[in-house]
């Protein structure tokens, strides 16, 4: 067998393994093998990538349907390290049936399984394969209790937008099969680099922009993500953790037709950025712990696909893991979150003063414009400001809910996080570089309004709730603007489905002999 193929056998391992442990639990749930294949694919990945890493292990060539890039080396790490943990906790949270724990286990592995082989296709036809099989698998995790009228209805919505994405991402790669006559990732971006887009190329891109947009539940296409907490909590983890950010992946891999299309930029940029500012002031108002960590998903995948359309693809990546392992925590840990949450409302805040707010405005900004200055960092600058105003908010605030600081260690602890970051993107350049794209000083600057829109309206829903005008947009914003109450009756109109019927509960029979006694 040709050294070439090594790699790529090992490495379908990891799908195959969690597609193995889905049919090893048909006499019942075998929780501890599932947790071993998921730590044996972490362990494969970690030596693989490593061995390729200082060119060790064969490399594979450009032909071959498996990646071996260091992207997807990233991402099936991530992925086997948030299975374990899944993992571990559902064989908790599912102990006590043996029949629902076959079932949900099965469909857990197919799912993981199937992203898996997402991660590692380089072959077109064979990511979407595994692409529809994540949305049916996970189909049957969101109904996993079908008794219940807001998870069915969820996942009905669900699985139709699925089927949108899935037949936008099947049209754009016909379109670039059509174009390119390949079926190979790797074969389109180098005829790309070499002869440049086309105008069918264009139209692709927009197609894989519209799948990213939709399987990252941006506006108006967000309420199944918040209605699906009716399902079982590990599932919510997963699903807000792993799965949601394939959007942001699929752009990743296909950045080398996005950076050339104006058209799927400026579509990101528009619903990306007035998701990621909407939903963040949306979260401000909402009592519900898994409730505004559904919003807080929708910003964040906003965020990430806009950071994607400014050609920052190393900032996309390192948002990609950040976010997946700190909402697999939050969601797995929302029982104390919620006891978190209660101590912080419950205790007295002291609103900051205009001087305060202009003075850690001007300290923020000073230290950021510092760190550009000193690396001499090229744009988009809006991520930068970005981070500004998150430093803003955090030395504002330091007489918080539950503690005061001082305004020295409010700086130094700014100072920190600004080196932490800068490492962290420096880290993730070298996975995969940034690049230019076409939007240029317009497109970072659509975005640094936003920006400011948002820190507005974070002040005025937080400090100024007494206001009638305010008053007024925090209803609004409480209701999402109503815009899934119109979706959801388009998608019942156009495509209906039964509900199930609530059962109600049976009266206690007393007899009369025994009642008057």
């Amino acid at each position: 067998m040709d050294g070439h193929w090594i790699g790529n056998w090992l490495l379908i391992l990891v799908p195959l393994g969690f597609f193995l442990g889905a049919l090893l639990n048909e006499k019942r749930a075998r929780w501890n093998t599932a947790a071993a294949i998921s730590l044996t694919a972490l362990a494969l990945v970690i030596v693989l990538g490593l061995l390729e890493r200082f060119n060790v292990a064969p490399v594979v060539t450009t032909d071959s349907w498996i990646t071996h890039s260091p992207v997807a080396y990233v991402m099936l790490g991530l992925i086997s390290f948030i299975a374990f943990i899944n993992i571990r906790y559902s064989s908790a949270y599912m102990a006590g049936n043996k029949d629902e724990e076959k079932r949900y286990l099965r469909w857990l592995m197919i799912t993981l399984g199937s992203v898996a082989m997402v991660v590692i296709s380089n072959h077109m036809l064979l990511m979407m394969t595994a692409w529809i099989a994540i949305s049916l698998s996970l189909h049957q995790l969101l109904i996993f209790y079908p008794e219940r009228q807001r998870a069915v209805l969820a996942a009905h919505k669900k699985y139709i937008f699925a089927r949108v994405a899935e037949l936008c991402l099947l049209s754009a790669i016909l379109i670039l099969h059509y174009e390119h006559n390949t079926w190979l990732i790797t074969d389109i971006h180098r005829t790309i680099d070499l002869n440049g887009i086309t105008h069918l190329d264009q139209v692709a891109a927009l197609m894989v922009a519209l799948a990213a947009l939709v399987k990252c539940a941006q506006l108006p296409l967000h309420g199944w993500l918040i209605q699906v907490v009716e399902a079982p909590t590990p599932v919510s983890a997963l699903l807000h953790a792993g799965i949601i950010n394939l959007g942001g992946f699929l752009l990743i891999i296909f950045a080398h037709l996005i950076v050339v299309s104006d058209i799927a930029q400026w579509v990101l940029l528009v619903v990306g950025g007035i998701t990621t500012v909407l939903a963040a002031l949306v979260m401000m108002t909402r009592a519900s712990v898994k409730v505004r960590l559904a919003w807080s998903t929708m910003s964040q995948m906003g965020l990430m696909l806009v950071e994607c359309a400014l050609g920052l693809f190393e900032l996309a990546l390192l948002h990609l893991v950040a976010h997946s392992c700190y909402k697999a925590y939050a969601f797995l840990n929302s029982g104390s979150e919620v006891e978190s949450s209660l101590k912080r409302r419950l205790s007295q805040a002291v609103p900051p003063s205009r001087t305060e707010w202009i003075l850690a405005g001007l300290a923020s900004l000073t230290l950021v414009a510092a760190l550009v200055a000193v690396l001499d960092l090229d744009g988009p600058y809006s991520p930068w400001l970005l981070f500004a105003i998150a430093l803003t908010l955090l030395m504002a605030e330091r007489r918080g809910r539950l503690n005061t600081a001082s305004v020295i260690s409010m700086m130094t602890l700014g100072a920190i996080l600004i080196v932490a970051y800068s490492l962290q993107k420096a880290g993730a350049y070298l996975v995969i570089p940034s690049m230019t794209t076409s939007v240029g000083w317009v497109g970072d600057a659509w975005i640094g309004f936003l920006m400011i829109l948002f820190m507005a309206g974070y002040i005025l829903l937080r400090y100024h709730t007494d206001h009638p005008l305010v008053t007024k947009a925090r209803r609004a914003f409480y209701a999402g603007f109503y815009l899934d109450e119109w979706v959801t009756r388009l998608n019942l109109r156009i495509y209906p489905t039964r509900l199930p019927v609530r059962l109600k509960p049976k009266k206690l029979q007393i007899p009369k002999e025994e009642f008057f006694q």
